[in-house]
């Protein structure tokens, strides 16, 4: 996902999708292997999944056209006639409150610190958590560890959990 082709072609594809159906995303961060969004939907339009194939047909489409690789497609995938891009399946969680959202957001741009590929949400340059520092929701350092104080990381524990029920 963090390749510059594979960046452009997601962006079009998101592009692609609120023009038909829009949404606006809050909140993002790509991974090398996997993205987290939060969107906000128009009033009474629930239809994640409508968008999320578009956006997922559409990026395959071009990534394979544009020679990027597949993983190796199982016999399920074929049965299903999913190619070997993405994931079958995608997480949803409608946001609760603002207490339930302020802690996706957050775990959202933790997300890089979490999976170790940098030490503060600030070093990954494929995330909102930048958009958001400049907008005052951030301080450029929150979540880094300082020189000589001991670190705790933030818990999110109860979304994982939320995602597995």
């Amino acid at each position: 996902m963090c390749h510059p082709k594979a960046r452009r072609i997601l962006r079009l594809a998101l592009r692609a999708c609120q023009a038909e159906y829009p949404f606006e995303m809050i909140a993002t961060v790509l991974l090398p292997d996997h993205l987290h969004t939060i969107w906000a939907l128009p009033q009474d339009d629930s239809d994640y999944a409508i968008r999320w194939k578009r956006i997922k047909s559409s990026f395959t489409r071009q990534w394979l056209a544009s020679h990027g690789q597949e993983q190796t497609v199982s016999a399920s995938k074929q049965r299903h006639r999913n190619r070997g891009v993405w994931q079958r399946r995608y997480w949803e969680h409608a946001i609760r409150d603002e207490a339930d959202l302020a802690k996706h957001f957050d775990y959202i741009h933790y997300n890089p610190v979490k999976h170790r590929l940098v030490e503060c949400p600030s070093q990954w340059p494929h995330s909102s958590f930048h958009q958001w520092v400049k907008r005052g929701c951030y301080d450029e350092h929150w979540c880094c560890p300082q020189a000589g104080e001991t670190y705790t990381p933030p818990d999110f524990r109860d979304i994982v959990n939320s995602v597995r029920e």
